[in-house]
């Protein structure tokens, strides 16, 4: 964990009294501190560091003193410190704090409860003068309760009216959107077909031009070919140019899914069926049936949803927050986890059947083994669990490293990689106590592990800027990959090579990164490939499409780029309203599915 330097403090005050507009008392610091002569860019600095920065430790502080205190329930809400208890106390003086203060509810508790007997003993005591008085008053709240029925009766018609009437608003405007749309794609394949015409009368036009002209073609052709092979030994650097715009993907070919409240963080698609599920900080998951057809054919106008709620009508909601969820193979269970500590288990028709409650923290990372029959989960408690979900209870709880866990995945049914803020990344198995091997050469946190096709190969990625590569043989890594010059957030396998549906085509390796490029590895020589350089901002999530030929990349732009591996340029794009933290595509490789931060989901056709 890097430290705060003086300087480094100096400024965020500086920088939080200009921003508070206190002009003066900034210069001051400013020029006493020597703040201009520091080398601290302050365009990397954000508006509100310096209390960003106060309340992330205080909730350090709040976590560190509940974690740590035994008698925590996971469903309690930890509000029992004032920010000045946090700032001027320690965490065995929060601690106590903490014990006193439910020594003194149990009490309260127990006084209430006596009052109640109390009540209970009067009540017994009443006469029949005091029942009559309270079959009135029953009587009376009845009568007041059926008024309050028919007003929100009268006050939901008139909401399912306004509603039928925004519905219909909706429509007209699609169906409007969807004319103009189909005007402009007539448009263009009349431009299209005369630009054909054109083409082959310039063709027709060339091939009487006689023999002399086509030799100098040929040797043109051949010139051009030989150049061509020269420059395709090196890696290519894929940006976006004017002579060779990306088609943006039209309206019609996009379906908008509403009805989140918070930022979507997740999303992921049923294996088996044409069901998409996402995940919100609104305390809530949702399964969506995706039409399989072409939405230009008019499907989807109305897509509905099954909502998964993860509150159950409590006030700290905020503490359900949905972080990461996955399908089980077949495609007929669907896991969540939560900041709750939580994971739940549903069915495709949304009923939980089973909440599974061992970690004291926020959970990060979930996924299923490929039999079914386990599911793993990591944390920020710093703890792995591996669940047997028939008997609906924790197997092994693997507690290796010293950070939050950030990322966890199979390697087969009983092994699995987990990695972690502590730099470090374990290979372990179910009914062993350490790890069976430990990969470390990393500086920084270890922000995701995938395991190729096969199982042999381990890929990672960090906030050092370097992508590694693993073999299980030994305990460095066979390839460091060093192209990217800010943190990398994920990685992602081809479905290509050995152990895949494309067998014959090579094993590749995509990262992407916050330096705002995709770049695509050579596995087995450690070389890069090619660099995808069309976004602007911090590069969230990328996805192979099933056929391995595609990328689609989302960004802090809020646009989705579907790159063409062969052809090395943007086909498609797409611009949304918020950023954008998770890509997906379903099984058939023809719709794309993506989160965004302005609540809402969003499903692309895509066929070429």
């Amino acid at each position: 964990m890097s430290s705060l330097t003086s300087v480094e403090l100096n400024f965020l005050i500086f920088r939080y009294l200009q921003e508070s507009g206190f002009t003066h008392a900034a210069f001051t610091l400013g020029y006493e501190a020597g703040i201009n002569k520091s080398n601290i860019d302050g365009n990397m600095v954000p508006p509100g560091a310096l209390i960003k920065f106060v309340q992330k430790g205080l909730q350090y502080m709040e976590m560190e003193a509940n974690l740590n205190n035994g008698e925590m329930e996971m469903e309690e809400d930890f509000s029992f410190f004032q920010p000045l208890d946090l700032i001027s106390k320690d965490v065995k003086e929060l601690q106590e704090m903490l014990k006193e203060r439910k020594k003194k509810e149990r009490d309260k508790e127990k006084e209430r409860s006596k009052e109640n007997d109390k009540e209970l003993e009067r009540e017994h005591e009443g006469d029949r003068n005091n029942r009559v008085k309270e079959k009135d008053r029953h009587e009376k709240q009845k009568e007041r309760e059926r008024e309050r029925e028919k007003v929100e009766r009268e006050k939901e018609r008139e909401r399912e009216k306004m509603e039928r009437e925004k519905e219909r608003e909706r429509e007209k405007m699609e169906r409007e959107t969807f004319d103009r749309e189909r005007e402009r794609v007539k448009l263009e394949r009349e431009r299209e077909m005369r630009e054909r015409e054109k083409i082959e009368r310039e063709k027709a036009h060339e091939k009487q031009s006689g023999d002399g002209d086509r030799e100098m073609l040929i040797d043109q052709t051949d010139k051009e070919n030989a150049a061509e092979e020269e420059r395709s030994t090196e890696p290519m650097d894929i940006t976006m140019t004017t002579a060779s715009q990306p088609s943006h993907i039209p309206n019609s070919d996009v379906r908008i899914l509403e009805g989140h409240t918070s930022e979507v963080c997740a999303c992921a698609w049923s294996p088996s069926a044409s069901l998409l599920a996402s995940g919100s900080g609104d305390a809530t998951a949702r399964i969506w049936s995706i039409p399989e057809s072409s939405f230009k054919s008019g499907a989807g106008r109305n897509i509905n949803a099954l909502i998964l709620k993860h509150a159950n009508g409590k006030s700290n909601e905020k503490s359900k927050d949905v972080t990461t969820l996955d399908w089980n193979g077949e495609g007929t269970l669907l896991a969540t986890g939560s900041c709750d500590g939580q994971a739940r288990i549903w069915t495709t028709t949304g009923e939980l059947i089973s909440t599974l409650s061992k970690h004291k923290g926020p959970i990060f990372s979930l996924k299923w083994n490929k039999k079914g029959d386990y599911l793993l989960t990591g944390s920020v408690d710093k703890t792995a669990v591996v669940w047997d979900v028939k008997a609906e209870e924790w197997k092994q709880q693997f507690e290796f490293h010293n950070g939050p866990t950030l990322d966890v995945d199979w390697r087969n049914n009983v092994s699995f990689a987990t990695s972690s803020t502590d730099s470090m990344i374990y290979l372990c198995k179910i009914g062993e106590t350490r790890p069976v091997r430990i990969f470390a050469g990393h500086q920084g946190e270890v922000n995701c592990v995938k395991w190729d096709p096969t199982g042999s190969l381990l890929a990672s990625c960090s906030d050092d800027s370097t992508a590694k590569i693993w073999n299980i043989k030994q305990n460095t890594y066979v390839h460091d990959l060093r192209e990217h010059t800010k943190e990398i957030y994920t990685i992602r396998w081809s479905p290509t090579g050995a152990g895949t549906n494309n067998p014959n085509k090579q094993l590749t390796l995509a990262s992407a990164s916050f330096d705002s490029t995709v770049k695509l590895w050579d596995a087995e020589l450690g070389k890069m490939l090619c660099s995808f350089n069309g976004h602007r901002e911090p590069v969230y999530s990328l996805a192979f499409s099933p056929n391995g030929e595609y990328i689609a990349s989302g960004s802090l732009d809020k646009s989705i780029h579907i790159w063409s591996i062969k052809e090395g340029k943007i086909m498609k794009t797409y611009t949304g309203n918020g950023g954008i933290f998770e890509v997906c595509w379903n099984k058939e490789g023809n719709k794309i599915a993506a989160c965004f931060a302005d609540n809402s989901v969003c499903v692309l056709d895509f066929r070429m």
